[in-house]
């Protein structure tokens, strides 16, 4: 049997932490590259991705300047070469580069909180401090907000990508930030026009997770970004797409109108399934016959009503077809579904279960099954 796949041990160890021990050497005057790589691995076995990367910090913090200013001074002279400014898109670098904004957190947030976020800016360089700036964001909202404006105007891409992803409301992994929507959004106007995907991909994160609690100031920002013409037009019709994908899965009527569809076309719909009972593990196949009484595009997903534990529902939305249709002429559309039995994050269960057809934004159609 293959042995199972260990991200932890993927990003953490023996030559992860060699690595790092080569750069604290060349950057640090006297740091022991024995004793850190000893003390690291040896505390891997009973922590996690985030608590390795904790213990790491703790390991090297302890052959630092107990002083911040001068911990600070080390932490960038062990800093690797910059991520490549020139690209328009790039990973945020090794987990093994998050030592400075860590260290930045527990030693300069309360004291030394200039000097922290200089680290933090020369740090995120290197690898995403999206984790990091959030607790400055926290406890020195204004001072931290005052920052980020610099840094949206920042020459380097990864400086301008944190500034939208370091405060994201529901950023994952991360903890939250105290902020409401009017104090980022300003931050957002200055990066929506960025000539980086990378960027940009954020910015339409950011707004993705807002839509989930202000979807119509999320509407008038799309607008307005498209009438002041800033970002060229095909890059703003895919951060328009992005931003607004749960809404679409919600079939929400002004994300539909934001995208070009017309959330009450008229549609005559015939769904039928290819079987009343689907085996845990088979496939479900399924064909859509659409009609519309006149010319529109349409932008087409199914539901999947799966049955739970204990007598309760949960719905899923899936991506079918974008298509336009003539008046009176009708469309088939098909899928086949497989109802995976060995996922890890969906677990199915045996019961009654439902497709929903959604054009538009509006159900069109339903049928049911057994799933066994």
């Amino acid at each position: 049997m293959a042995e199972k796949f260990s991200l932890n041990d993927h990003l953490f160890n023996p030559r992860s932490v060699g690595q790092l021990a080569s750069e604290y050497a060349a950057g640090v005057p006297g740091f022991d590259v024995s004793k850190f790589e000893a003390d690291a691995l040896a505390g891997f076995a009973d922590r996690g991705l985030l608590e390795r990367l904790d213990w790491i910090a703790t390991c090297i913090g302890a052959q630092l300047s107990p002083e911040f200013e001068a911990m600070a001074d080390q932490l960038e002279a062990a800093m690797p070469a910059r991520l490549d400014p020139e690209l328009r898109d790039d990973d945020f670098g090794q987990f093994i580069h998050a030592v400075p904004g860590i260290l930045a957190v527990r030693h300069g947030l309360e004291d030394h909180r200039d000097r922290a976020l200089d680290l933090i800016h020369a740090g995120t360089q290197r690898f995403s401090m999206e984790f990091y700036i959030r607790p400055f964001l926290n406890r020195w909202p204004e001072e931290t907000l005052a920052r980020l404006a610099l840094w949206a105007r920042d020459d380097n891409y990864h400086v301008r990508r944190l500034v939208s992803e370091g405060t994201r409301p529901k950023l994952p992994w991360a903890k939250a930030v105290k902020l409401v929507p009017d104090q980022a959004l300003p931050l957002l106007d200055m990066l929506h026009a960025d000539n980086t995907r990378y960027v940009t991909r954020s910015v339409a994160n950011h707004l993705n997770d807002l839509s989930k609690t202000v979807p119509e100031q999320v509407l008038e920002r799309l607008a307005a970004w498209g009438k002041q013409e800033g970002q060229n037009a095909k890059e703003m019709a895919w951060m328009t797409r992005h931003a607004l994908r749960t809404l679409i899965k919600q079939g929400q009527s002004g994300a539909m109108t934001a995208l070009g569809y017309r959330h009450d076309v008229e549609v005559a719909a015939e769904l039928q399934l290819s079987a009343e009972t689907v085996q845990i593990g088979d496939v479900l196949a399924f064909d859509c016959i659409l009609t519309t009484k006149s010319a529109a595009p349409l932008l087409i997903d199914y539901r999947i009503e799966f049955a739970r534990a204990e007598g309760k529902t949960a719905q899923k939305v899936f991506k079918l077809k974008v298509a336009k249709t003539q008046a009176g002429v009708p469309l088939t559309v098909k899928k086949t579904h497989r109802m995976k039995g060995d996922a890890t994050t969906f677990r199915l269960y045996p019961g009654a279960h439902r497709v929903i057809v959604q054009v538009n934004g509006r159900d069109v159609a339903e049928a049911g099954f057994v799933l066994a």
